[in-house]
């Protein structure tokens, strides 16, 4: 029997972060990471003894630049322990944002922890601080064209001032790496220019490129800038997304990293406003569904205060909308790949059919970005077996691309 494929939505693989990774020095891409060491809410930690730190020491909020970076904090990659410190006073401190011993993730380490989990085909994100280089992920999936897919990294902050330079990005990383969606960070481009919505009237030229492309788009979304409430700021952004979708009703498009939901987590109960699905309705946006790197330091496995959230989607969007991700290999900070995997498909069994399964673990996925499956690979129906079990978990995927003329 064909058991229906496992597909991971929500990848990464990169290079070192003293490397360029598409930026012009591989000091510029320090940069970026020093700036999310500071923001992330994994905590710090001194090296010396373990004791507290406190990571907002690495931005100086005074500086007027888009990064806004503190100096002297000789922020760097200590290679014996594979993780990122800096010094203050002396004193040197670290944090896990990346998970321990993980300073790069090739595509064959990627893999590697797929075949162990059963896990069949991943597709692998984009972002400005892990990697921006284009030809990089597009060696990632020429490595392993049956296992991997990946979307391209577009420069946000070109799209309001300088569209067709974002444009001939998007069409370079579609039709001539053949790249499998694109990713769009709106915060990048609000750090750094006067921009505050991807709605405004100066991005609707590359919208209307984007369009033609015929690939989906996936958001990684924030707070509106400015709010003072993140939640109701992330809800306010989701809106902007709506009247887009609305003025490009053919565009395909996710959330990456579902809702922010750190902030309507209070103890171990969510508390979510009435209304925030409803700038998703009668959309076709989906959604991913990935709890463990979210709230994972703040929850146990199996995560059964997530349960709730996820029959609530499945109420407010349907079964056909929802795209499992895990964020591999971050969820390593928090449990086991096979186990962001099981909290799922054998602990929500209550209110998530076989067939809605089916879909959220990897039928979405295949639909949305038009992979084809070859009716000849024959798997065991069992959905939990080992790699070991069935040969590995390779799939000869393929992306079935359309043709796309400009």
């Amino acid at each position: 029997m064909i058991r229906p494929p496992v597909i991971d939505s929500h990848v990464y693989c990169f290079t070192p972060p003293d490397t360029p990774a598409g930026h012009a020095s591989g000091a510029e891409h320090m940069a970026y990471w020093q700036r999310q060491y500071a923001l992330h809410h994994q905590p710090a930690f001194r090296v010396r003894d373990r004791a507290p730190g406190d990571s907002h020491q690495l931005l100086d909020p005074c500086l007027d630049s888009p990064l806004r970076l503190a100096g002297n904090r000789h922020f760097r990659v200590d290679r014996n322990c594979n993780r990122l410190i800096w010094t203050i006073d002396g004193e040197d401190y670290t944090k896990q944002q990346l998970p321990p011993n993980v300073i790069e993730f090739s595509a064959g380490a990627m893999v590697a922890e797929m075949d162990h989990a059963g896990v069949d085909w991943g597709l692998i994100h984009a972002d400005a601080t892990l990697t921006r280089d284009t030809a990089y992920l597009a060696a990632c999936v020429a490595a392993f064209p049956d296992r991997l897919g990946a979307m391209a990294p577009i420069d946000e902050w070109l799209i309001p001032e300088h569209p067709e330079q974002a444009i001939r990005q998007a069409i370079d990383a579609i039709q001539t790496h053949r790249l499998h969606a694109l990713k769009i960070i709106p915060a990048y481009a609000y750090q750094r220019t006067a921009s505050r919505s991807f709605n405004d009237a100066s991005w609707r030229p590359f919208w209307q490129a984007v369009a033609q492309l015929g690939v989906p788009v996936f958001f990684t979304l924030g707070s509106r800038p400015g709010a003072a409430d993140p939640r109701r700021g992330f809800i306010d952004e989701l809106w902007e997304l709506r009247k887009l979708l609305d003025l490009h009703p053919t565009l395909q498009s996710s959330i990456t990293h579902g809702y922010p939901w750190r902030d309507f987590l209070t103890g171990e109960t969510f508390n979510l406003p009435e209304d925030m699905w409803s700038p998703l309705k009668d959309t076709n946006t989906c959604l991913e569904v990935g709890f463990p790197y979210r709230v994972g330091d703040l929850l146990d496995y199996p995560y059964p205060a997530c349960r709730p959230v996820l029959e609530q989607m499945l109420v407010q969007l349907g079964s056909d909308r929802l795209l499992w991700g895990s964020d591999m290999p971050f969820q390593n900070r928090y449990c086991t790949y096979r186990q962001s995997r099981d909290y799922i498909e054998r602990y929500c069994d209550l209110f998530l059919s076989a067939e809605d399964r089916a879909k959220l673990m990897g039928g979405n996925t295949t639909r949305l970005l038009k992979l084809a499956r070859p009716e000849s690979l024959e798997r065991n129906a069992q959905p939990r077996l080992p790699a070991e079990a069935t040969g590995g978990a390779g799939s000869n995927f393929q992306r079935s691309c359309p043709d796309t003329a400009t």
